[in-house]
């Protein structure tokens, strides 16, 4: 593919798969090589959120609509301070940009950061291929390293260490405590940890009267007890949730102390592992915007933003008892039952909860927005 008004790079790029599965194409982005899970994500539109989503470290996204690139990049819309997918597949990259708050193309973008992509390929029958055999490693290679044998290829592919067992969330943390005010009148304080948070989620919470200081997963609880919160918030991020004994640890003493609890995605895994519960790889994920669950507290159903591919075991409703108190599977997805949401639970009194998608749509629908409101109202009852 040559360049054009777009940037579009030209050369030719493969992407293997760890069963030998080859799909040849056109150098997207940088030239050289990647390596990661490659999974898919099925959104429509918000790939500036998707590819700065520290949830997605080590993984090469598939994107399963056809055309990307249309509204270009933006300097508002990422959702951390770098890119993080390990790569990135498409089918038919746009030409250029077609939106007023575009600053640069998506080619542009990429290439500056030093992402390794591919364009060109048959999206469809690659999704369809990680629908059928699961996620998988694999491998992105274009310019020089495109011309070496498949078989070294291959080999470098099924080389690199599996998302089973990867411990991230430190690679994607923040290194230093910072703090978002919050907007008009101060009403709480919560700490947030960071397994690899999105900007918009202090965001959500800032709009809410809410202060919150952003932690390092490493944080202890005696520096959490320092920042005198009225909340604890476990955030999103990437990896095996079977690696995080220590944030487990932390939560489990955090629900001791009796601080009222919130995680999303990757907190709700640690939130459920305290809880007593086991997690388990996917076959291939919730990746998107248009995920639906079901609040088995009310019958809601939500359309969701989703990013995982792990998940708690559990069933619809399920009650275990916990050191803690009673808790409960509170939510579960409408398509295939996985487990969506857990609540610790006193009498009719919540005490802490978690949800597997992302109330923080950014990007994706806002059904989910309430949970924050939600988590102010626990605070508030605290108080």
């Amino acid at each position: 593919m040559s360049s054009g008004q777009g940037g579009l790079a030209s050369g030719s790029a493969v992407m293997v798969l760890e069963d030998g599965r080859v799909f040849r194409g056109s150098s997207f982005g940088a030239a050289g090589e990647t390596l990661g899970e490659a999974v898919f994500c099925t959104a429509m539109t918000g790939y500036q959120e998707t590819l700065t989503d520290p949830s997605y470290h080590r993984q090469i996204v598939v994107a399963t609509a056809p055309q990307i690139g249309n509204t270009g990049w933006n300097d508002e819309d990422d959702e951390s301070g770098k890119i993080w997918v390990a790569g990135y597949a498409v089918r038919d990259p746009a030409r250029r940009a077609s939106n007023w708050r575009a600053t640069t193309t998506l080619q542009d973008a990429l290439e500056r950061r030093g992402v390794v992509g591919i364009a060109g390929i048959d999206t469809r029958a690659l999704v369809r291929h990680l629908r059928t055999r699961g996620s998988m490693k694999a491998g992105i290679f274009s310019g020089e390293p495109a011309a070496a044998p498949v078989e070294e290829l291959l080999a470098r592919v099924n080389g690199q260490p599996s998302m089973l067992g990867a411990n991230l969330a430190g690679e994607v943390s923040t290194d230093d405590v910072y703090t978002l005010e919050p907007e008009g009148e101060h009403r709480f304080t919560v700490v947030a940890v960071d397994l690899g948070i999105k900007t918009n989620t202090p965001r959500m919470f800032a709009q809410r009267g809410i202060r919150v200081h952003v932690v390092p997963e490493s944080v202890t609880l005696d520096r959490i007890k320092e920042l005198r919160p009225d909340g604890v918030f476990l955030s999103n991020g990437p990896g095996d949730p079977a690696t995080q004994d220590d944030a487990v640890s932390l939560t489990k003493s955090v629900l001791g102390e009796g601080i009222p609890l919130f995680g999303i995605c990757f907190g709700n895994q640690i939130l459920g592992r305290a809880l007593g519960l086991g997690t388990y790889k996917m076959k291939f994920g919730h990746r998107g915007i248009n995920v639906p669950v079901v609040d088995h507290t009310t019958g809601q159903i939500s359309i969701t933003a989703q990013n995982h591919g792990f998940a708690l075991e559990g069933e619809a409703g399920q009650r275990f008892d916990t050191p803690f108190g009673t808790a409960e599977v509170s939510h579960t997805c409408a398509n295939d039952g996985t487990v969506e949401g857990v609540q610790l639970v006193d009498g009719k009194t919540i005490k802490a909860f978690s949800v597997q998608y992302h109330p923080e749509a950014a990007a994706g629908p806002h059904d989910a927005a309430y949970l924050f409101d939600r988590f102010a109202g626990l605070m508030e009852e605290k108080a």
